[in-house]
């Protein structure tokens, strides 16, 4: 019996240490990009919304639909209703995520869809993209977000 006992607390323990710590934080990373598709599918050219409260403070966007660097909170929100205004009905899917998690910081590489309304059609802008998140307090906030259209293949 002490040696069943043993043995379990030894498996127990062999577990602890072979499942990896990021697993929660790669799963609390993906759960912050669906939330930032669902927020961004919610805003508005007079409210970009709950978007906005997943940049960190210092955060920075350089965005799809621009060339200039969004740097402080009120540049980012200029561009989300930028954005708003240029693709309405503005909606994202995330294909081929790639997430790293180093610690309290996490890099989340892949490609997303961005579909739109325009003359009573939807539209669709395929984009890549690289999130750079850290952990504040057990929330995952955007500190470095690039976007740009996808290239056209080579002819």
């Amino acid at each position: 019996m002490r040696k069943a006992i043993v043995h379990g607390i030894a498996a127990l323990a062999i577990g602890a240490v072979a499942s990896p710590a990021w697993a929660d934080d790669e799963e609390d990373v993906t759960a912050a990009m669906s939330m930032w598709g669902d927020y961004l599918a919610k805003g508005t050219t007079e409210e970009p919304g709950e978007i906005l409260s997943l940049y960190a403070e210092d955060g920075v966007l350089w965005g799809t639909l621009s060339s200039q660097r969004r740097d402080d909170p009120a540049a980012i929100r200029d561009y989300f209703v930028a954005a708003y205004k240029a693709l309405p009905e503005l909606s994202v899917t995330f294909e081929d995520p790639h997430i790293r998690v180093y610690g309290d910081t996490a890099v989340n590489t892949g490609y997303y869809t961005f579909s739109y309304e325009k003359d009573g059609q939807t539209q669709t802008l395929p984009a890549r993209y690289s999130f750079t998140l850290v952990n504040d307090d057990g929330q995952w906030l955007i500190v470095d977000h690039h976007s740009s259209a996808m290239p056209a293949p080579p002819k």
